[in-house]
């Protein structure tokens, strides 16, 4: 039967799939699954161990704890709410902002701690030798992916790191307003612990939170200071 001739309308033709080329040089292929090549499955694994090294992540204690919990919280919930948190706060943003770059920024931010584990903001010593463990980290992790995708996923991590373009900014905003949050809203528990004091605070979040979000820092600046009355911090030594 003649589909052509007895429906009066011409088929439209199919694309000619693209070559494959240099899977690992390109980062993109779409092949149909029962034409997947070595090439294809090779990325694959990479992709995967790259996943399964990175659930590490959840093994990393934070110094703050999970509302209604007695464990401490580790980064990969951290990563979950801050991402969930600047993209909320998207209107209230310092400057317009590309929101995906953003959320990728918060995605890839602490994956070094699964080799250096975390450390307080707070904690000023050492800062510069933590820098570069945490370099040495994220090129042996992102390293195991392709090409493409490790490049770009470093490139991130350090535009993150500098802390100067406006999604950078907005990143870092929702980083260091997250424990002050959850602090907020648990008695101050990680700054009574760790001996945090009020002006420690003010002083070390708030530059980071108003350079990316303005009206957050606002509204927290008058909590903490409300807060600071009622005992939440900890004693100046």
């Amino acid at each position: 039967m003649d589909v052509e001739a007895d429906s009066g309308r011409q088929l439209p033709l199919l694309p000619e799939r693209q070559p494959l080329g240099d899977v690992r040089r390109s980062g993109h292929v779409h092949e149909r699954p029962d034409r997947i090549s070595e090439e294809v499955t090779g990325v694959i694994e990479d992709v995967l161990a790259f996943i399964i090294e990175i659930d590490k992540l959840k093994g990393v204690l934070r110094k703050v704890k999970p509302l209604g919990l007695e464990r401490y919280e580790n980064p990969a919930e951290h990563t979950w709410q801050i991402a969930l948190l600047a993209w909320s706060l998207e209107p209230f943003a310092a400057s317009p902002v590309d929101m995906n770059r953003v959320i990728k920024l918060l995605l890839v931010h602490d994956i070094g701690e699964i080799d250096t584990g975390d450390t307080m903001a707070f904690v000023t010593d050492g800062a510069a030798e933590r820098k570069s463990a945490e370099r040495v980290a994220i090129e042996r992790i992102f390293g195991l992916l392709p090409a493409p995708r490790r490049d770009e996923m470093i490139a991130l991590w350090q535009e993150f790191d500098d802390e100067v373009t406006p999604e950078a900014r907005l990143a870092h905003a929702a980083d260091r307003a997250m424990p002050v949050l959850l602090n907020l809203a648990n008695n101050g528990q990680s700054w009574r612990e760790n001996g945090i004091t009020y002006e420690r605070v003010v002083k070390r979040v708030g530059p980071q939170i108003d350079a990316g979000c303005p009206a957050l820092w606002q509204h927290l600046k008058r909590r903490l200071a409300e807060e600071n009355a009622n005992g939440w911090f900890g004693i100046r030594p």
